[in-house]
């Protein structure tokens, strides 16, 4: 039996992000609406028997045209190519992430994932479709500007607020897309501002193709807060580069290396390349942001099988001692950045795994369900950040805790409530702040993945938990093969229990803890 849920459609570890640099065109908390129903679940559907392979997807895709409110005359092949394809050896599920084109423009949001167990039928569709409907643009499909006009005009709208810009960290680009805005749809070029000069600043640009007006704008940059000892001084060993006399701070020993730098309290990336004539190293900052990056690593790679963050030894690079007295960290889609915090606030922001952990997975959302840093999907990205930074130590329930000075920490995932987050659905922010509540409606999701692992009764939901492991595995499959770049919250319920069924059974112990632990925190 076909269901059917409509709704709506990287990030900051402190309670809230660097400030955008001017004030975006109004839009509601929800900028990303329009698309057809996010979100189908299917009692395993099973294709003609002669039907094989991906022609499965089309067919499964074709017998339900009318539910995706896309006409029976549109070639779905000419508007949705599959872009990605895996196989999960141990379930034998395939996954199919697919995106949606109009005329050969691709749809901003506009992805799905598609998924066919072992028995060769379709399990579930996650994602969104632009109806037919909204698939005319009135303006066109005929850019009357180029990619370096569009790259332009957001560099010139940042230069407004904060000044003259120093050298990007990537290479600037724009990319065209159907972007829906104020519910019509946009040729719209999407680009990015990402610098350090005259401060950090990453900020997605949505520019229309047809005049370069700013239709809509958000900062998500991410932010945070051999031998030797920590910001704590707790000692630690890890490994180091001999070159001549000298030691580096650089283990070659994963992916593509693990590299720390110092910024020498400038604001320049990535500083100079930390040495040691002995390979004992004195550096509490550089120690920790070292040693924990490490851990990083081998978390995803022990327990997920991933190299690196994205899956192909990317190299994790480390500057620490950025600015004076930054009280912050982040990480900008190329590296690791780390303050040195005020003494009063924070200390050292590397001195705490749960940082190190919540940023880098930031990076690997980035490369596997991207999810949007706005709204509930925003919410989801800070959550699976601190879901895997936390993992890392996994001996209590806070983030935070060993660099705040003048709390407990800054978030709880087993008492949201105890740092100003809501603990249910029913209690979200709604604002247009926060980038529509990224940092507060995280603890929801937070208070899901506790009860899943750990268990308890919730608003009269009784939860019998999991464990950590089995839980922290059912959000990574869920990252990365169910969640797509605009999930929601009720995406994200349906995602977990996909990912419980394909990891667990569907008649697990695990899959009964997910959907009770969702009904708890009131996501349906």
């Amino acid at each position: 039996m076909l269901k059917v849920w409509s709704s709506i459609i990287t990030g900051a570890f402190l309670l809230g992000s660097v400030q955008a640099v001017h004030a975006a065109p109004q839009e509601p908390s929800t900028p990303f609406k329009g698309f057809a129903p996010q979100l189908v679940t299917e009692e395993n559907w099973s294709a003609p028997q002669a039907v094989t392979g991906e022609d499965k997807i089309w067919k499964y895709l074709e017998s339900k045209q009318e539910s995706f409110q896309i006409g029976k005359s549109v070639d779905l092949k000419k508007q949705l190519k599959i872009v990605g394809q895996s196989s999960d050896e141990k379930t034998g599920t395939q996954h199919y992430r697919l995106q949606q084109y109009v005329e050969g423009v691709p749809v901003y949001g506009g992805v799905q994932t598609v998924h066919i167990n072992k028995e060769g039928k379709v399990t579930s569709l996650i994602g969104s479709v632009l109806p037919e409907q909204h698939q005319q643009l009135p303006k066109g499909l005929t850019s009357q500007i180029s990619e370096a006009e569009a790259i332009a005009v957001a560099q010139k709208d940042t230069e407004s607020a904060v000044g003259k810009l120093g050298e990007a960290q990537e290479t600037p680009k724009a990319k065209l897309f159907v972007y829906m805005h104020n519910g019509q749809p946009v040729l719209t070029y999407v680009t990015e501002v990402n610098v350090l000069e005259p401060k950090p600043i990453r900020t997605r640009y949505f520019i229309g193709a047809d005049d370069g007006n700013i239709l809509f704008k958000y900062d998500f940059l991410t932010h945070a807060t051999g031998t030797g000892k920590g910001v704590l001084g707790d000692s630690k060993t890890f490994t180091t580069t001999q070159s001549g006399s000298t030691y580096q701070l650089k283990d070659t020993t994963r992916g593509q290396g693990i590299v720390t730098y110092s910024s020498g309290n400038r604001a320049s990336l990535p500083g100079t390349l930390l040495t040691s004539p002995n390979n004992i190293w004195n550096d509490g900052a550089a120690v920790d942001a070292h040693a924990y990056t490490a851990k990083v690593y081998d978390f995803y790679k022990n327990k997920f099988g991933r190299n690196s963050i994205d899956g192909n030894g990317f190299q994790l690079k480390s500057s620490v001692h950025y600015g004076s007295r930054y009280n912050n960290a982040f990480w900008n889609n190329v590296q690791m950045v780390y303050g040195d915090g005020d003494g009063v606030t924070f200390r050292a922001f590397p001195a705490d795994p749960d940082v190190i952990g919540h940023e880098l997975t930031h990076g690997v959302t980035s490369r596997t369900a991207d999810l949007e840093y706005y709204g509930e999907s925003g919410a989801l990205n800070e959550s699976i950040s601190d879901i895997m930074g936390n993992a890392l130590e996994g001996t209590n329930w806070l983030i935070g805790d060993k660099i705040t000075l003048r709390q407990g920490a800054l978030r709880s995932m087993e008492n949201p409530k105890l740092y100003n987050q809501p603990d249910r659905y029913q209690d979200r922010y709604q604002g247009p702040g926060d980038n529509g509540g990224v940092h507060t409606n995280s603890g929801i999701n937070n208070k899901a993945y506790y009860l899943i692992a750990q268990g308890g009764t919730h608003y009269g939901v009784t939860v019998n938990g999991i464990g950590r492991d089995a839980a922290e595995k059912i959000f990574y499959n869920a990252l990365l093969n169910y969640l797509t770049q605009t999930s929601d919250f009720s995406a994200m319920r349906a995602a977990a229990i996909s990912s419980a069924t394909d990891l667990y059974g569907a008649n697990s112990a695990q899959v009964e803890a997910v959907k009770k632990a969702y009904t708890a925190v009131g996501v349906n």
